[in-house]
């Protein structure tokens, strides 16, 4: 049934990566908007309100993905180590730094990319402009005004681990490096200790379990991040004239591929699965505004919010590609391949975060 699959996937790899993409997103926005799942909001409500419920949502979504990586590269659907996550450049500069950059800029945005898509499919104006401005941004930080700065910035924190014996930067790869265990049993011992952590902060707290809508949230994007996984993961092709990257939900980079899709349509042949699950992610937001009667326009209150929109959107777009990912793309996507780099960056989102909600405070 799997290499059916494959060879159908293969056939029209154009095809599945638009559809699939955009049915993905649709369902994700859709989840997104129906729960209220918010990474931002999460860091929100545990500084301000004590409740951690929507950020142990969050850890499952990342923790459910863990666990359906680990079973569909057993199954042979996908290789981890091909993805961007596990490579041995090790940047550990831009996790870091990325990761503060964007926890900030996602406050001052009142929400990460994700939140402000689902919101722009509801109608709000205001992270229409957010969007724009994280793809401009992100872009310019790629390969335009600010890349070359930001070759320079990320060279001076990057380590090669293969100096140091390591085929990449996963949990696997330490373990095995530093108990001398062979690869496979280094897998599977940190998969089994990750995954153990992230459930079990997540299940041994009475009003977490007590709450359905923040496990469907967390399970959801979580099965979600593995969909993506799995469709890219079969699509994978070394003979193609123009290879499918292996990628699941992300939102920086695709923000401004997004842009260029639409500003130079006829130059590309199909909707690439990035821009296409952003796309069905906006689609998903305006369906569970619709279900929620909450479809209206909403616009700016002022010259103070529109520049406060503006800079964090900034901030998202150029903190979003240093840190190879955002709260989905790194937070959920790149943990589910156990990457310490992913870990790193998600630590950093939410101390970013922190640090903006003070930032808020001391502004008002």
């Amino acid at each position: 049934m799997l290499d059916g699959l494959r060879d159908s996937i293969l056939d029209n790899p154009n095809a599945y990566m638009m559809y699939g993409g955009l049915l993905i997103g649709t369902l994700l926005g859709a989840v997104v908007y129906l729960t209220n799942f918010c990474a931002m909001g999460s860091v929100s409500d545990f500084v301000n309100f004590g409740d951690w419920r929507r950020f142990r949502s969050w850890v499952l979504a990342g923790a459910t993905a863990v666990v359906g990586v680990f079973v569909i590269q057993k199954m042979g659907v996908m290789n981890p180590q091909d993805s961007i996550f596990l490579t041995p450049n090790f940047t550990w500069i831009g996790f870091v730094s990325g990761g503060f950059i964007f926890g900030i800029g996602m406050v001052l945005s009142a929400g990460c990319v994700s939140r402000n898509l689902v919101r722009a499919g509801s109608g709000d104006l205001r992270s229409l402009l957010v969007l724009v401005v994280v793809g401009i941004f992100a872009f310019m930080t790629i390969g335009g005004l600010i890349g070359p700065w930001r070759v320079l910035f990320v060279e001076l924190g990057t380590v090669n681990l293969s100096d140091y014996g390591m085929a990449g930067q996963g949990f696997g790869d330490l373990l095995g490096k530093l108990t001398g265990m062979e690869a496979a049993s280094a897998e599977l011992y940190a998969f089994i200790g990750v995954a153990a952590l992230m459930l079990g902060y997540v299940f041994l707290n009475k009003k977490f379990i007590s709450s359905p809508t923040h496990i469907v949230a967390g399970v959801s994007i979580g099965l979600l991040a593995v969909a993506g996984w799995v469709l890219t993961g079969l699509a994978q092709d070394d003979f193609a004239d123009v290879p499918v990257a292996l990628t699941s939900l992300t939102f920086v980079q695709p923000s401004g591929s997004t842009l260029d899709y639409l500003m130079r349509f006829t130059a590309f042949e199909t909707m690439a699965f990035p821009v296409a699950v952003l796309i069905g992610t906006l689609l998903g937001g305006f369906i569970g505004s619709v279900v929620k009667r909450d479809t209206r326009l909403r616009t700016f209150n002022g010259e103070a919010d529109t520049a406060r929109n503006i800079i964090g959107a900034a901030l998202m777009g150029i903190g979003g590609v240093l840190a190879l990912g955002c709260t989905l793309g790194q937070g959920v996507t790149g943990v589910s391949t156990l990457a310490m780099g992913s870990f790193i960056t998600f630590a950093f989102l939410v101390i970013g975060g922190i640090v903006g909600m003070k930032i808020m405070e001391w502004t008002a």
